[in-house]
């Protein structure tokens, strides 16, 4: 029942920006908080951003904050994480979450975000 969908990935040079997209269902999506989460191959999740219900509260991790924009359109159901200045380390798939900031003892647990989508690629290199 619980559906979240992104898309907007690829694989892109060093400096160039993207816009990742999340399609959500099957849930008030407008009072949830949200994630974005990536995990690169062989290393630990790591959460980015999250948003509040309302899309006027932002966090940020600080390995992205400057760098990284969330936002949601809750008329359509959808969350946003534009990508500028993408770094090689970049590289990861990025998921759309459920579920805000993480105390730091769940930081890399997956339970903490209650529903997730399948993810989707991006690759930063030259």
């Amino acid at each position: 029942e619980v559906q979240l969908v992104e898309s907007g990935g690829g694989s892109v040079q060093p400096g160039a920006s993207l816009t990742l997209s999340c399609a959500a269902a099957g849930f008030t999506f407008s009072t949830s908080i949200m994630s974005w989460v990536r995990q690169a191959p062989g290393k630990e999740i790591e959460w980015l951003s999250s948003i509040n219900g309302g899309g006027n509260v932002p966090n940020y991790a600080d390995s992205v904050k400057g760098r990284f924009t969330i936002s949601r359109d809750n008329a359509k159901n959808s969350l946003y994480l534009k990508l500028n200045s993408l770094k090689p380390e970049d590289t990861a798939m990025y998921y759309c979450t459920r579920g805000g900031r993480p105390p730091t003892s769940f930081a890399t647990d997956r339970r903490w975000w209650t529903a997730w989508g399948q993810g989707t690629q991006v690759t930063v290199s030259s």
